[in-house]
């Protein structure tokens, strides 16, 4: 046993090492290729800077809702909010928020509600939602914009992001871009 202990004593170090000193300063380095130097991508707006990689709370009805977010939107505090389906809490939560959407948009049927509109994501800093997400919002805003249902559905589609090569992950949409792109609709 004795002679089992001193490599696992170097492996232990060298694999410290390795993972809290060389492997960080690796990925920062080639984060410095990135564009923004690995930062995300910053979107200035109305004199405002955003990251188009964290979720924003968008819940005016002129504009697409985003998805909720377990930690208000705050990114230094990422993280769900570790309660389960079965939790009653949890499920009172959701329920408040498919019907506060359903008075928002009377038009739409409670099956018609994507998964993405009423849950949280495992990080409540989910930048996208799905494009179903998206279309059944479109009614909405139609009337109260006063647009055209088409030209929303065409705005919607223009701001898809579709799948790595077509397989890998489902298309999404950055509810930021698609909400900037809705101001600049005339």
């Amino acid at each position: 046993m004795k002679k089992h202990i001193l490599p696992a004593l170097k492996l232990t170090v060298v694999m410290i090492v390795f993972f809290t000193v060389i492997y960080p300063l690796a990925v920062w380095g080639i984060a410095q290729f990135a564009p923004n130097s690995g930062k995300g991508e910053i979107i200035e707006y109305n004199g405002k800077k955003y990251y188009s990689n964290i979720g924003q709370s968008f819940t005016e009805d002129q504009y697409f809702w985003s998805r909720p977010s377990a930690v208000d939107y705050d990114a230094s505090g990422s993280g769900g909010s570790n309660r389960g389906p079965s939790n009653e809490e949890y499920l009172a939560e959701v329920q408040a928020r498919i019907d506060t959407f359903l008075v928002h948009n009377p038009d739409i049927d409670k099956s018609e509600i994507p998964v993405d509109l009423v849950t949280a994501s495992g990080s409540g800093l989910d930048p996208n939602f799905s494009v179903q997400a998206a279309k059944v919002q479109v009614k909405r805003i139609a009337n109260i914009r006063g647009v055209d249902e088409q030209k929303l559905n065409q705005l919607i589609d223009e701001q898809t992001e579709k799948s790595l090569w077509g397989i890998f992950g489902p298309e999404k949409i950055n509810v930021l871009k698609l909400n900037i792109a809705l101001d600049e609709l005339k």
